[in-house]
């Protein structure tokens, strides 16, 4: 059996659901675009340039919302407008999988059924790998198993797979942080970090400061000002506003929440190009 594909653990079957976002960005950064979710999350690193966020609460606990789809919208939220892609992990009794989101590009994912089965197109794989940047021969080699039958590797195992090769990318998660735990020791193996943070809604006013202060401190405030920044702003107000509907509409707190997001984001963008205007 491959080094990718992993090796099944019988001892912690996956049993509930469980999720973790990993954002190619510092905490510093990924901690005020978390906020903007409205959801109460850990934050720490997870590597030189990433982080890990692990949420407290969310819609699939009580089965009001499948849990891919939540952190599928949770994902977008935090990638569009963002410098960064964003990597959403998930299990459930059923199935495992990940979900990438980058700006305003579709989101790629694949998942495997609990006993490790493939579900997912081979092109999505390659499509997940150019846009982090993997080694489109060696990581591709490394990838290629986790999309065929391998009866030795369950579905967090594909994850755990998934993971090894990751690591070359510089993610590295906490221990603790492995593919089939349930939420409870997830939090906890975050909780005990000396770098943790708890990330939680304070108001629409602290958190647009917070995402301000990014911006300013970050060095990206020349790239929300001019033609190109206003036309980025408007393009996600006239992408948030149906998006937001559609969400509301179809009950999915998670695309509610990327709808809800990108608005925000729209308008301050066009604020603070207004503003930065008579400097």
């Amino acid at each position: 059996m491959s080094t990718a594909s992993g090796a099944p653990r019988d001892d912690h079957p996956v049993q509930a659901p469980g999720a973790v976002l990993l954002c190619r960005a510092r905490p510093e950064s990924a901690g005020p675009a978390a906020q903007l979710l409205r959801e109460r999350m850990l934050l720490a690193g997870a590597g030189p340039e990433w982080s890990v966020l692990v949420p407290e609460g969310g819609p699939w606990r009580d089965g009001a919302e499948p849990v891919d789809r939540v952190l599928t919208g949770w994902a977008t939220a935090l990638a569009v407008g963002a410098p960064w892609p964003v990597l959403a992990l998930w299990w459930d009794t059923d199935r495992s999988g990940f979900t990438l989101a980058s700006g305003f590009r579709r989101t790629v994912g694949y998942e495997w059924l609990a006993n490790g089965t493939p579900v997912g197109e081979d092109e999505a794989m390659r499509t997940f790998a150019a846009r982090l940047g993997l080694d489109p021969v060696l990581d591709m080699q490394a990838l290629e198993p986790l999309t065929r039958p391998d009866p030795a590797a369950d579905a967090h195992a594909r994850v755990t797979g998934l993971l090894a090769v990751l690591a070359r990318a510089g993610v590295l998660l906490p221990p603790g942080l492995d593919p089939g735990e349930p939420m409870e020791r997830l939090r906890d193996a975050v909780r005990i970090r000396p770098d943790a943070e708890q990330i939680e809604w304070t108001g629409w006013r602290a958190a647009v400061g917070a995402e301000l202060d990014v911006v300013e401190s970050g060095g990206l405030g020349p790239w929300l000002r001019g033609p190109r920044a206003r036309t980025l702003a408007v393009a996600q107000l006239a992408v948030g506003l149906p998006l937001t509907a559609w969400g509301v509409r179809r009950h999915s707190g998670g695309w509610t929440v990327a709808g809800a997001v990108l608005m925000i984001r729209g308008a301050l963008a066009l604020a603070y190009d207004h503003l930065r205007a008579y400097d």
